[in-house]
């Protein structure tokens, strides 16, 4: 789902790239200012093609949708799936078809290396990595890689992860002072100025930065895509039912070429990295979301507890990051006292004064910032690219909760946690 955009001139003149800062620049005659739009994931535009070789778009047609099997899976080789949604067969078929995802991803001719947070979903990326490359044989160690402030959980929950996998694990510590500067790099970077995707990307774009610069890993692993497919965010512990929460977790892997994915595509592809998401491979994410709507909720209090429990008998990661709680990745990079987006909210609030705020609106009519933060993004990301704020259509926030900033740890849900 890497993100891919289009400008087409009113006299016929088409051009597409996997960036939009790659059109921008693009001058025309007939069209002073190029449109350029997000070109739709899952769908193909049928074109009608002139003898002057300008085009004409004849229709926009959707080929796939998340839940579509691939057509591929009648010809690959997995092991054969059990069918039935009897509770030890579908943990087993889940596990059998994630192991697959890792595995068809290592085909590469430069060295692979994993991003590694300490959470479930990228813990379990770097373990299951890590055994496919023995049994592949590959000559040279996995190298881990994760980022934080002092006293950051993320630093602390991957250290034990890459000690009981074996990887060869390098922790990068940055402060305010450097995140707060990668802001402008990031926003460019990222073409979207959306509130929790340029907090999570700093971390990201550092990590990044920092890979290219002091290692010879180019593939980098991921566990982008577990939160949209397996309900990770913490609001869906408020779904009103499992339908509504299967709907939601839909939209969001539809959105992912907004959010998440724009995310991680930009902010590695910025330092020349190749990212690979095992979470969103075709036949693992269908099958999930083929599974009964009640199967997928979270239970006993624990979001993600299906996946989990697939992988409770395994000892690929250590028990108490197998049930470690959700923690954003903007917010597991600082410690609980003083979050990232504290830090951000409070540096910005010196930049952005209350009259600005108050002419907001007619500044910026279109997804009009409500918070100096918004502002701030909105700033820098309208320096980059005037005129160009539709791109975002709408910010991401939590579901089914009267949230007003995207943050876990502003969640009831999130504040108990980490009391307990």
């Amino acid at each position: 789902m890497q993100p891919l955009f289009k400008t087409m001139t009113e006299d016929g003149f088409m051009a597409v790239c996997s960036e939009a800062k790659g059109l921008v620049t693009l001058k025309h005659a007939s069209t002073p200012f190029l449109k350029v739009e997000p070109f739709l994931p899952g769908h193909y535009e049928v074109l009608d093609l002139k003898p002057n070789g300008k085009v004409a778009s004849v229709e926009m047609v959707k080929y796939h949708h998340c839940r579509d099997e691939p057509l591929h899976a009648l010809y690959d080789n997995v092991e054969k799936l059990f069918p039935g949604f009897e509770i030890e067969t579908v943990k087993n078929n889940i596990r059998i078809l994630f192991n697959n995802a890792v595995k068809k991803r290592l085909m590469t001719d430069r060295r692979i290396g994993c991003l590694l947070s300490g959470g479930l979903d990228s813990s379990l990326v770097a373990a299951t990595l890590l055994k496919q490359m023995k049994e592949a044989q590959v000559q040279y160690p996995l190298q881990t890689f994760a980022i934080g402030m002092e006293d950051s959980p993320d630093l602390l929950a991957a250290r034990k992860v890459a000690n009981h996998i074996g990887s060869e694990h390098h922790e990068v510590l940055f402060n305010s002072e450097e995140g707060i500067q990668a802001l402008d790099e990031v926003i460019f970077s990222l073409e979207t100025y959306d509130i929790t995707t340029v907090r999570a990307s700093v971390g990201m774009y550092l990590i990044s930065k920092y890979i290219r610069k002091n290692t010879d890993s180019v593939v980098i692993f991921s566990g982008e895509g577990s939160d949209e497919l397996t309900q990770g965010y913490i609001y869906f512990h408020k779904a009103p039912s499992p339908e509504k929460a299967e709907e939601e977790s839909e939209r969001l892997l539809r959105e992912l070429y907004l959010f998440d994915v724009l995310r991680a595509d930009r902010t590695t592809a910025a330092h020349g990295l190749e990212l690979r998401v095992p979470f969103l491979d075709h036949r693992f994410s269908s099958y999930y979301l083929s599974l009964p709507p009640e199967l997928r909720i979270p239970k006993n209090g624990i979001e993600k507890h299906l996946l989990r429990e697939a992988f409770e008998d395994s000892n690929l990661i250590p028990k108490e990051i197998l049930w470690r709680p959700k923690e954003a990745f903007s917010d597991g990079i600082t410690s609980v006292k003083n979050s990232w987006f504290k830090i951000l909210q409070e540096y910005i609030e010196h930049q952005v004064d209350d009259a600005m705020m108050a002419n907001a609106a007619q500044k910026f009519p279109f997804n009009t910032p409500k918070t100096k933060e918004g502002y701030y993004y909105r700033q820098i990301f309208e320096r980059h690219y005037p005129g160009r704020a539709y791109w975002l259509s709408h910010y991401w926030m939590p579901k089914w909760i009267n949230a007003t900033d995207p943050s876990a740890r502003t969640l009831t849900h999130y504040k108990s946690a980490a009391k307990a």
